[in-house]
């Protein structure tokens, strides 16, 4: 009986909340989206979200847990509510769509405490047609001069239990998870971007932008839809999340809503939010595809530490550089080049043995400086840090300068560690790691260098602020295929991580493996297609794409190796063309400065047919596509190599079927004639 009566009280007040009179509302531009602001008898903020009529979001709680003070949730007054309108379309130094356009409604809402100390807190929601964001301001204020968060109060209440994919939040394995499908009351911790389908067929992503100088933000799901926020502590022992001075802003809140799955991978809401470029002139920053001494280290055919199996020799690294010549590709990176390698550097501390400007005896990067500018490549830098931070701190200047005098435009990043925990026992993605990317992506752009960061705090669209964060990890890549003890990514997972991971920026996913079924590890494949490998650098975006598999290999297979030699990273413009989450998609994009377009497509584990139509080519021209398929035989656990290559002369208006193979894909280049 108890039970039911709480039960009834909470659904009154529920309906209660939700049949008060909103003390603010404000509509996106085309009023497909609606955000209701409520202050509660007792003063609390909460806010209500539809979409097309309907409720999309439930009455939602808004406000913080603060360290030694009341929270800041409740005893509120209205002070202002202030509307505005924004439209632009700005152009992005490098992408997958140049020009984007950000259209929106505001609404900033002043709240006062009416007793008390009378502390102040805004809120600022931006409405746009296909999502919407907020965040918290904090004013400068004497009540308020420093704010310690425990909680930030934050919820996402759906109207129902939608189904949802996701990957956990801080289990300890840097994001790098398979994802899991399930209604939300059944999530628990999750990572973000998490996305949602509706019963209605609508699609959400929830996520976060602009994250700076605070904890990242996890979310947890709960009965009947409820999902709240959830601060990456400091520590285990610290359960201070966030410590801003005022005034301050929060990173946004972000909700991305469309009709279909495949709208949502052009929803640019989170890179909007983002302010313009800081930067300046970064003309330096070069997409670039690249090769390197990376992939025969995850099958053991060399080793990272020195010694006679050593990979990162002056030898083996001249044999990259010359096949990145030959074959036109810009970067070779060059991992366990550096001091520091021959001990466990995976384990908590051991990353403290690491020398980010003092190479091994066996690599001479003066000389390799040298035969690299002769070939015309660079090699990109690599520093491993073992999520020993300060110790890399300690070297940023002597570490970057290396970089710049031995002419690496670029450098990958990585913080592997084996727990949720740095080595200092802060938090692998609260408000210190933050703070931390972002001094190392300010030292590199003061040295004109870009960044590609693994095991990294998660993307939010700084990229827009910061143009030489050019790519990230931050899930599961194809590394895991060389040696994971679960035999390797699935064939789904590269139908997920499009509508998932994706949506918060690009990828460093390291696709291009021909040689599949791996014979040093017979407990492990590659278990896509070769002809899916070539799908994958159309589908996963990043400016920056490696050729990861041997050169020998791809030598092996000149005509397939053709598309990745021809293929773009940098577009003008992009259109997803067919996909559900988890079972296929079909992606075009057309190359910046150029009238020729890409496809890639890839299945799960069911064989299907796709009818690509070429609408969106250049009326009146012809192209001369080639197609590169699965085989009439192919099959990703027993047939993985086979592949058939077409060519035909199309224009806009054709159509092109082509029969996908379980767990396979194709890849099409249009070539303007």
């Amino acid at each position: 009986m108890k039970k039911l009566i709480m039960t009834l009280i909470t659904s009154l007040a529920s309906a209660l909340a939700t049949a008060q009179t909103p003390v603010a509302s404000i509509s996106s531009p085309a009023k497909t989206l609606r955000v209701d602001v409520y202050l509660s008898a007792q003063g609390e903020p909460s806010y209500q979200v539809n979409y097309q009529g309907k409720s999309l979001l439930a009455d939602s709680r808004l406000g913080f847990d603060l360290k030694n003070q009341p929270a800041l949730a409740q005893g509120f007054e209205l002070v202002s509510a202030k509307t505005g309108k924004f439209d632009e379309t700005w152009e992005q130094p490098w992408g997958e769509e140049r020009l984007i356009r950000n259209h929106y409604n505001q609404l900033r809402l002043a709240l006062r405490e009416e007793t008390g100390s009378k502390r102040k807190l805004d809120v600022v929601f931006r409405v746009y047609d296909q999502g919407v964001g907020f965040r918290y301001e904090f004013p400068k204020q004497d009540a308020l001069p420093q704010v310690e968060i425990l909680r930030e109060l934050t919820e996402f209440n759906f109207a129902a239990d939608h189904s949802a994919w996701w990957t956990p939040g801080q289990a300890g394995n840097q994001y790098e998870y398979l994802y899991q499908q399930t209604p939300i009351s059944k999530m628990g911790l999750v990572h973000t971007p998490v996305t949602l389908k509706t019963a209605d067929g609508i699609y959400v992503a929830l996520h976060e932008a602009a994250l700076h100088n605070y904890s990242t933000m996890n979310v947890t799901g709960a009965a009947d839809g409820k999902i709240s926020a959830t601060l990456v502590p400091t520590s285990k022992n610290q359960p201070v999340a966030v410590t801003l001075q005022t005034p301050a802003a929060t990173p946004w809140r972000t909700l991305q809503v469309e009709n279909s799955a495949t709208a949502l991978i052009t929803n640019y809401l989170t890179l909007n939010l983002n302010e313009p470029n800081k930067l300046g002139d970064v003309s330096w920053i070069k997409p670039a595809k690249y090769v390197g001494i990376w992939w025969e280290l995850h099958l053991e055919k060399t080793s990272w530490k020195s010694g006679p199996t050593h990979g990162a020799t002056t030898a083996n690294t001249k044999k990259y550089i010359d096949f990145a010549a030959k074959h036109g590709f810009a970067g070779v990176l060059v991992e366990g080049w550096n001091k520091g390698w021959d001990g466990e550097w995976w384990k908590p501390g051991g990353g403290n043995a690491f020398n980010f400007y003092t190479p091994t005896p066996d690599f001479d990067a003066k000389e390799l400086a040298r035969y690299a500018k002769e070939k015309g490549v660079y090699i990109i830098g690599h520093h491993e840090t073992g999520a020993a931070i300060e110790n890399y701190e300690s070297q940023l200047d002597e570490a970057f300068d290396f970089l710049s005098a031995h002419g690496m435009q670029a450098v990958k990043t990585g913080y592997v560690e084996t727990g949720e925990e740095l080595v200092n026992g802060l938090y692998h993605h609260g408000q210190f790691y933050v703070n931390h990317a972002q001094r190392v992506i300010d030292k590199a752009a003061q040295h004109k260098i870009a960044v590609v960061a693994h095991e990294t705090v998660k993307d939010t669209g700084e990229r827009r602020t910061y143009p030489n964060i050019i790519s990230r990890e931050v899930a599961r890549g194809q590394e895991y295929d060389a040696w994971s003890v679960d035999g390797g990514n699935p064939p789904n997972h590269t139908a997920i991580i499009p509508f998932t991971r994706l949506l918060s920026g690009p990828m460093d996913f390291t696709p291009g493996v021909f040689e599949l079924t791996l014979p040093s590890r017979p407990n492990n494949q590659v278990n896509t297609t070769l002809a899916k490998q070539l799908a994958l650098y159309v589908v996963i975006y990043s400016p920056v794409q490696m050729a990861s598999d041997l050169p020998e290999h791809y030598e092996a297979h000149p005509d397939a190796f053709q598309f990745i030699k021809d293929v773009a990273v940098d577009w003008e413009t992009t259109k997803p063309l067919a996909g559900e989450i988890g079972e296929y998609i079909a992606i075009a994009r057309k190359a910046r400065k150029s009238d020729n377009w890409f496809v890639g497509a890839l299945t799960n584990e069911q064989a299907r047919s796709l009818n690509i139509k070429l609408d969106f080519l250049t009326a009146g021209k012809k192209y001369r596509a080639r197609i590169y398929k699965d085989g009439a035989t192919a099959h990703y656990k027993t047939n993985p190599g086979s592949y058939e290559i077409e060519e035909r002369v199309v224009s806009a208006g054709d159509d092109i079927v082509v029969k996908l193979a379980p767990g396979g894909g194709f890849a099409i280049s249009l070539m303007a004639e």
